[in-house]
């Protein structure tokens, strides 16, 4: 049941998805990474400091872009009272969606991340850091995604009340994956994967529960 579940929303979740899955959050991300030299000028050291930065920016706010399609049209529907005849918990539905959440749209940015650290002239080093921060923090990102796409489904300013919820929430997280570029610091990146665990264990649990009480309400 838990790989049907998976195949099922990553078969709406991936571009070119029945339920409008786009390269959109990838385009959106690479042209962040494109504007951003034009906007600063062609002053190498300066991208180079600060390119890192841009890239997690760019990235958390393309984990955004798919927040009204992760749970809304599944309650609309009425996916989750099926699957509850079927004995299959809000919690497990919720933890397939975090992977395949995470599956859409993670590798593609971590791919995207190699062009956009050419044109932000990051050293070798930095895109190492830049990578292994985005591995460690993009499980998390996709977690409070699904999470606040629980908590709004159904509301009607669902979406854009989904984007002003995710980006404090992920704060932490962008603070010590950014970071890590500053100091070098592969510490920073366990930090940053951490909290990525916590989030990931708790988003089952809260997302079910939100669904419940939609359910029920």
């Amino acid at each position: 049941m838990i790989g049907r579940l998976l195949l099922r929303d990553l078969s709406h979740l991936l571009p070119g998805g029945r339920r409008g899955g786009s390269m959109l959050p990838l385009l959106f991300f690479l042209a962040v990474a494109m504007l951003f030299p034009f906007a600063v000028g062609p002053d190498a050291p300066l991208l180079a400091r600060t390119g890192g930065g841009v890239i997690w920016v760019a990235a958390l706010l393309a984990s955004i872009l798919p927040l009204d399609r992760l749970v809304a049209p599944d309650v609309e529907q009425g996916v989750f009272d099926q699957l509850a005849l079927r004995g299959v918990s809000e919690e497990i539905v919720i933890a397939v969606r975090v992977l395949a959440h995470w599956l859409s749209f993670a590798p593609l940015l971590l791919l995207a991340s190699v062009l956009a650290a050419a044109l932000l002239n990051l050293s070798g080093e930095s895109l190492r850091l830049v990578l292994a921060g985005l591995l460690a923090g993009t499980p998390g990102l996709a977690a409070i995604g699904v999470t606040i796409a629980a908590l709004t489904a159904g509301l009607r300013t669902g979406a854009a009340l989904s984007g002003l919820l995710l980006i404090p929430l992920a704060v932490p997280i962008l603070i010590f994956g950014a970071g890590a570029l500053e100091r070098q610091d592969y510490g920073a990146i366990a930090l940053c994967g951490a909290i990525s665990l916590v989030l990931v264990a708790i988003a089952p649990f809260a997302g079910g529960a939100a669904i419940r009480a939609a359910r029920e309400g």
